[in-house]
């Protein structure tokens, strides 16, 4: 068997890592000229964490990641705490993995690091897919063709293979964008800010706050309405002085820290819709180009991670059943990715509410789960980190799947 994949970014570094470690025949292609990664901080909750455990990255992970020790839900004007939940080390003894902060172009360094170069083909442009009874093609804007027996869509928001094989429509714009930075530990700390992971949430914004890069650097991303100037891409800088007039009103400690940031960023936001299907007989998708989601529930990466191991997995298992392995990755797996896009839509207006009778409600419902949630875990949150990408390839997760969210 050999996989043709393509694209390098996280989900498809993972599945490298994946079929590398099965002994699987790969070739991951890759337009970029070198393998980096732009954008910012990453959560990584343990179901993600446990597949790079099985990866061998576990010392690498405590080397670059941050354990947070709360999620800290906040009023953007006040700052006053309406929920509290436990992350480390309370999470990792609860769900048998930890809980990390990274920042993205470190967690890609550590994968790449580990993955064989001859695996890997950099500075390759896919002008076209093909699929055959017996092959897939990949062509190149070099004239070659690669030839393999699957093909894996791991080509991102605006993946050729979803447009080629299932939903050739545009992403969803969200509405909202994303401003972002990094500062230096020091401002973090003379401003407050201990190590947890922290929402604040306001009319129309949140802002979300995290120490990355083993702790030498703070970051945070604010969400707010869509600007005109935004647009999608990662690398598109922004100007402090608008940043703080989008936070008028909030907190200092949020304003004091955008005006302590040297360089801002901004992005509009854009997801994409559920596919009812991401599997033909011979071509898979994961990660974004399956279920790019927005990030109020800090899952994207993390369900990318987790599609690698269950399709890398299905494929080691197959005995040469391409198709059938195929499925059973897309049966384990569309439903749960699905689920968590829609949440992580939705999850904006829990973010943003502006009526005030319906804050007080949602403020009332979180002091509820402070006194009722067992162990201090929130149903979602059981939900989403007692998920074992290695069980649900067994048939051996009837645990997790009795919780429902």
């Amino acid at each position: 068997m050999h996989v043709i994949l393509i694209g390098c970014g996280i989900a498809g570094a993972a599945l490298s890592l994946t079929l590398q470690r099965a002994g699987i025949s790969h070739l991951v292609l890759e337009q970029a000229s070198e393998l980096s990664e732009v954008g910012a901080g990453l959560q990584q909750s343990p179901n993600s964490i446990r597949v790079l455990e099985y990866l061998g990255l576990k010392d690498e992970l405590a080397r670059i990641g941050v354990p947070p020790s709360a999620h800290l839900f906040k009023d953007y004007k006040t700052g006053e705490v309406y929920l509290k939940t436990p992350l480390m080390p309370k999470v990792e003894e609860f769900f048998g993995a930890p809980y990390y902060h990274v920042h993205r172009a470190d967690l890609l360094d550590i994968m790449v690091k580990a993955m064989d170069p001859k695996n890997i083909r950099l500075n390759c442009k896919v002008v076209d897919v093909k699929e055959n009874d017996d092959w897939v093609e990949v062509h190149l804007s070099d004239g070659t063709v690669e030839k393999g027996d699957v093909l894996i869509g791991s080509d991102g928001l605006h993946s050729m293979v979803r447009e080629k094989f299932f939903a050739p429509e545009k992403p969803r714009p969200s509405g909202c964008v994303a401003w972002r930075g990094l500062v230096p530990v020091d401002v973090a700390r003379n401003l407050g800010f201990e190590q947890n992971s922290y929402v604040w949430m306001g009319p129309h914004r949140s802002a979300v706050l995290y120490y990355v890069c083993g702790g030498d650097l703070f970051n945070w991303v604010g969400i707010g309405p869509y600007n005109d100037n935004a647009k999608e891409s990662w690398s598109q800088t922004g100007s402090r002085d608008a940043a703080l007039n989008e936070y008028d009103g909030w907190n200092e400690q949020i304003r004091e820290l955008i005006a302590g940031t040297e360089s801002l960023f901004m992005t509009n936001m854009i997801d994409r819709e559920p596919l009812e299907s991401w599997v033909t007989s011979r071509v898979a998708l994961m990660g974004d180009a399956a279920h790019a989601m927005m990030p109020y529930h800090a899952q994207g990466a993390g369900q990318s991670i987790e599609d690698a191991w269950v399709l890398g997995r299905s494929l080691e298992m197959a005995e040469g059943n391409i198709s059938a392995a195929l499925k059973k990755y897309e049966r384990l797996r569309l439903d749960r990715a699905n689920r968590v896009l829609l949440q992580s839509r939705a999850a904006e207006h829990l973010f943003h509410m502006t009526d005030p009778e319906e804050v007080s409600r949602r403020n009332a419902r979180f002091a509820r789960h402070q006194q009722e949630d067992q162990d201090g875990f929130p149903v979602g949150q059981r939900w989403l980190y007692s998920y074992d990408a290695e069980k649900a390839v067994m048939g051996t997760d009837d645990e997790w799947r009795e919780l429902s969210w």
